[in-house]
C-alpha cells in the first residue's frame, strides 16, 4: 500500500494512492485506520509530505561504494545526527536556503525509514516490525555551514533550515529494501544511481541499535546515508529523487535573491 497525505478543500487528510485516485481514510494512519468518503482525483489535491515525525535522524557513511571511495572506516554502528522536523516539505515545495545564505547546498537522495509503532531497547527482530513502511528523502545540506567552524561540523543547523527535507510521495509498505534503488536527476540528468543493498548497516539494525539510545515513536523517520553523486544544485534545477513502488519525489532549488 501507498500511503499519502493531502490536502484538499481547505484540509488535510490521509489516504491510500491507487493509481490516479486516493482512497481517503480515517482514525490513525499507524493504527486502526479505516476508508472513508469517496475517492479523490490525485489532480484535485495537493500532495503533502507523508509524515509528520517527532524525530528526524539521518546517517553518514552508510553506503560501502561512498565509504571506500571516501577513505571512511566501516562503521560497527549508526553514525546518526538530527534534522529538524520543521524542514520538512512535500512534493512540488521549493527549497529554499536561509537568508543571506549564498554557500553551496548539496541534494542527497536517500532512503527513508518510518516508524510505525514505539520502539525502545528493541533487538532486530522487534526493530524490523516496528518499520511501517518506506519513503524517498532528499537530505538537504547547507554545505559552507557544515564546515564553517574548523573546530566543531555543525550538522544539525547545516541540515535543518525550512525546506531542508522534502519528503514523499508516499509512504510505500511491503516493499523488500534489498531490491531497491535510488535515483537522482538534476533536471532530468541523472546524477545519482546506487543500490539500496549497498547500505553498510541494514534498516532492522539501524533501527535496533538507535533504539537503544531514544525510544522511537510512530511517525517518526530516519534516512539511511546517500551513495555517490551527491552534488551542489543551482538556482532554477529540479532535483527528483526516485525509488521504483515509492515513487518520485520532486522539489525546485528556489533560494531567494540575495
Amino acid at each position: 500500500m501507498r500511503w499519502v497525505r493531502y490536502a484538499h478543500g481547505g484540509a488535510e487528510g490521509f489516504g491510500t494512492l491507487e493509481g490516479e485516485a486516493i482512497q481517503p481514510y480515517q482514525g490513525d494512519l499507524f493504527g486502526g485506520a479505516v476508508p472513508a468518503d469517496a475517492a479523490l482525483a490525485l489532480s484535485d489535491v495537493t500532495l503533502l509530505a507523508p509524515v509528520r515525525p517527532a524525530r528526524f535522524i539521518g546517517l553518514w557513511n552508510n553506503y560501502r561504494a561512498l565509504a571506500e571511495k571516501q577513505g571512511n572506516a566501516i562503521p560497527e554502528g549508526p553514525l546518526f545526527f538530527l534534522k529538524s522536523p520543521g524542514s520538512i516539505i512535500g512534493p512540488g515545495a521549493p527549497i529554499r536556503t536561509p537568508a543571506g545564505y549564498t554557500g553551496k547546498v548539496l541534494y542527497e537522495g536517500e532512503l527513508g525509514l518510518v516508524i510505525g509503532k514505539r520502539v525502545s531497547n528493541a533487538d532486530e527482530a522487534e526493530a524490523e516490525a516496528a518499520i511501517f513502511g518506506l519513503t524517498c528523502v532528499n537530505d538537504v545540506t547547507a554545505l559552507d555551514i557544515l564546515t564553517a567552524d574548523p573546530s566543531f561540523p555543525q550538522w544539525a543547523r547545516a541540515k535543518s533550515p525550512d525546506g531542508f527535507g522534502p519528503v514523499g510521495p508516499c509512504i510505500a509498505s511491503g516493499l523488500d529494501w534489498r531490491s531497491l534503488t535510488v535515483r537522482v536527476a538534476l533536471n532530468g540528468r541523472v546524477r545519482q544511481d546506487y543500490p539500496c543493498s549497498d547500505m553498510i548497516l541494514p534498516p532492522a539494525r539501524i533501527v535496533s541499535a538507535i533504539s537503544r539510545e531514544m525510544t522511537l515513536e510512530p511517525g517518526d523517520l530516519i534516512a539511511v546515508g546517500t551513495a555517490l553523486g551527491a552534488l551542489p544544485m543551482r538556482p532554477g534545477m529540479e532535483v527528483a529523487v526516485t525509488i521504483e513502488g515509492i515513487g518520485t519525489l520532486a522539489n525546485p532549488f528556489d533560494p531567494p535573491a540575495a
